[in-house]
């Protein structure tokens, strides 16, 4: 065989090899990810009060981030105009602030 006839099937070997060596990464190396989620239900919770608020406009989560062991922090979009309710993970809504 020629050294030209060689070169497709090195290039396709190389390539196999290569493509081969790729893995997923380790979890630990995986995109950072929320460390704990709000439950839907206590969004829910806060949405529900920050209409009373807003008048009647539909509301959105924007964030949340838990707070401590039993409280959880939820920022909302009524309409334009940004709250921010807290909750505890009994449904209790503790306040309700616009930003």
């Amino acid at each position: 065989m020629s050294k030209l006839g060689r070169r497709p099937i090195l290039s396709c070997a190389l390539a196999l090899f290569l493509g081969g060596c790729q893995s997923a990464p380790e979890p630990q190396n995986a995109a950072p990810t929320s460390p704990q989620t709000v439950p839907a239900d206590l969004q829910l919770m806060c949405a529900n009060a920050v209409v009373a608020q807003a008048g009647g406009a539909r509301v959105l989560p924007t964030g949340s981030r838990q707070l401590n062991a039993t409280n959880y922090s939820i920022d909302l979009d009524a309409g334009g105009r940004k709250f921010t309710c807290i909750v505890d993970s009994s449904g209790s809504v503790k306040s309700v602030q616009p930003r």
